[in-house]
């Protein structure tokens, strides 16, 4: 089954940044959503960002103003740049893919197996 596949994580010292990259291949490539979301151990899954085909980006609040979403299409990726990351940035990322409503969201149909990124203050 294809499904996302993430790299770039890392650790880093609070207010550095890291740059996680995802190819998205195969049937899910013309995924009309595709974006991140991110899971920390003993927490709930939260929403990240999103990005549709068109070039709509869509952030969860948390990290407004200090991540940036894009893709290349042409090379089927998406990007997150990671800015001023703070200890509770710390999680497991994961890439995802999915069809219908583009928002920054927990659930997908498709995911990757997620790069973990681990920020000390």
């Amino acid at each position: 089954q294809v499904q996302p596949a993430e790299s770039g994580g890392g650790s880093v010292q609070a207010g550095g940044s890291l740059r996680l990259s995802c190819v998205v291949s195969g049937s899910i490539a013309s995924a009309a959503c595709k974006g991140w979301f991110r899971q920390a151990p003993g927490k709930e899954r939260q929403a990240v960002a999103a990005i549709r085909t068109g070039g709509s980006t869509y952030y969860t609040t948390s990290v407004a103003g200090r991540f940036t979403i894009s893709q290349d299409k042409a090379k089927n990726m998406i990007y997150l740049q990671m800015n001023n990351l703070k200890p509770e940035d710390t999680a497991m990322y994961y890439c995802a893919a999915d069809w219908g409503p583009c928002t920054a969201r927990t659930e997908w149909t498709h995911r990757g197996q997620g790069t973990q990124v681990t920020v000390s203050s």
